[in-house]
């Protein structure tokens, strides 16, 4: 039987906080609302930043007793930080614990609603869009880049080889690679609307990248794109981009049938009954 959840009318419902005032108005099933539930996450620990409660460089509690002091499951706060991770909020270090990114919080208003107003758009139309606004963004990265951009993407390539036996931290790690080459291509339009694109990235492939068959090969090619951008190489820069998209969309296609596979065998009717 699945869960049910409250889900919200939007982005409003949640106050001039982003917290604590929460209207439910319908119920969905857990699979359904899976944003909505991230978002929730998101508020609480916004709001708690906003109000100095959790400042920038503190370690967050331990996931059991966080879990508890916001009153919600540890699986949706695993998932509602690792968004935020991915977004550059937190900053998750092995073996130490998570903690509140340093300097000004990313995380304003418009970025809180992304997720629910992507939820729907079809993985094509996503892909599609990487592939019209990636490519070029990282030949302008390899043209505009700074210092501290190539230092960013460096670090990423490095915490994606660390993490290729574990595919949701690996993912937090590509997101932030793809959201850095954004910010160096120089141009704030463009950095914005990857914003969009990366938190509906994170939202869908979180759902799917356990299925990945070999994430040290994923690994191999953001180091190569890393490579061309450091080098200012901008024409192969761009070239390594849109062929990681578009295998990337094919072994994405991949993984969504395996798991539709998985989801009807599990459901198929075992000695006359329905497994339920």
């Amino acid at each position: 039987m699945s869960a049910t959840v409250l889900i919200y009318q939007g982005y409003n419902d949640f106050g001039s906080t982003g917290a604590h005032v929460l209207k439910p108005t319908q119920t969905e099933t857990t699979h359904e609302s899976e944003s909505h539930l991230t978002m929730q996450v998101v508020n609480h620990i916004r709001a708690m930043i906003e109000d100095g409660t959790l400042k920038p460089g503190e370690k967050i509690p331990p996931e059991r007793e966080f879990a508890q002091k916001l009153k919600i499951s540890r699986a949706s706060l695993r998932t509602g930080i690792g968004y935020m991770a991915a977004m550059g909020i937190m900053k998750v270090r092995h073996g130490v614990g998570t903690f509140i990114a340093e300097g000004p919080p990313e995380i304003g208003k418009s970025s809180l609603g992304l997720l629910g107003a992507l939820h729907g758009f079809k993985s094509w139309q996503m892909f599609e869009s990487r592939l019209l606004l990636e490519g070029k963004m990282a030949a302008l990265a390899a043209e505009r880049g700074k210092e501290e951009h190539f230092t960013q993407l460096a670090e990423e390539v490095a915490e994606m080889y660390a993490t290729v036996d574990d595919p949701e931290e690996y993912l937090i790690h590509d997101v932030r690679f793809h959201r850095t080459i954004a910010k160096a291509s120089g141009n704030p339009i463009l950095a914005s609307l990857m914003e969009t694109i990366t938190s509906a990235l994170y939202d869908g492939r979180r759902k799917t990248v356990s299925l990945t068959r070999s994430l040290r090969d994923s690994a191999d090619v953001h180091r190569e794109i890393y490579r061309a951008i450091r080098t200012r190489n901008s024409t192969e820069a761009q070239r390594l981009m849109e062929r990681h998209i578009q295998r990337a969309k094919d072994a994405q296609d991949d993984e969504e049938r395996t798991a539709l596979r998985r989801r009807k065998a599990t459901n198929a009717p075992t000695n006359g009954k329905v497994a339920v």
